[in-house]
């Protein structure tokens, strides 16, 4: 079994919040909701770090294959962080590896320091495929993407 992923080897940790409507009726946020985090924390990181609408590029990333392992149970009103790292960089394609974390810690939790913990409760991986919008074949990846995306590389 392999150990928990650890925030300090993600160069990006970007906020997601849960939502109430990710709850399951067992109380806890429902398996589906954690590719629905990896899929915002990475097109929201895209769109923040090209200062570009990436929905408007000539080619857009269309997700080829994703996977969780699920490590602690989320839920409402958590705070996450969603860990962004490149595990590879191709040509038309990038495979992400991804952690989801709930924010512990802070002063709310009588601490002074004003520093957060950050537990892990999933890691993951995201396939993005570069293809022409019109045509839905693959393409080179975009350069403003290559760009903010080969500082992740590990």
């Amino acid at each position: 079994m392999t150990t928990a992923p650890d925030a300090a080897d993600f160069p990006v940790l970007w906020p997601v919040p849960t939502r109430w409507a990710d709850n399951d009726h067992y109380g806890h946020v429902n398996n589906v909701a954690y590719y629905s985090f990896f899929d915002t924390a990475v097109n929201g990181w895209l769109m923040s770090a090209t200062g570009t609408d990436i929905r408007e590029l000539d080619a857009v990333g269309v997700v080829a294959e994703t996977s969780c392992r699920f490590l602690a149970q989320l839920s409402f009103p958590d705070e996450l962080r969603v860990g962004i790292a490149v595990e590879k960089l191709g040509t038309s394609s990038i495979v992400y590896s991804l952690a989801v974390f709930r924010v512990a810690g802070g002063p709310e939790a009588g601490r002074d320091d004003n520093r957060d913990e950050l537990v892990a409760a999933a890691s993951g991986r995201f396939v993005h495929v570069y293809v022409d919008s019109a045509t839905r074949r693959p393409v080179p990846i975009p350069p403003e993407i290559r760009a903010v995306v080969e500082p992740l590389t590990a």
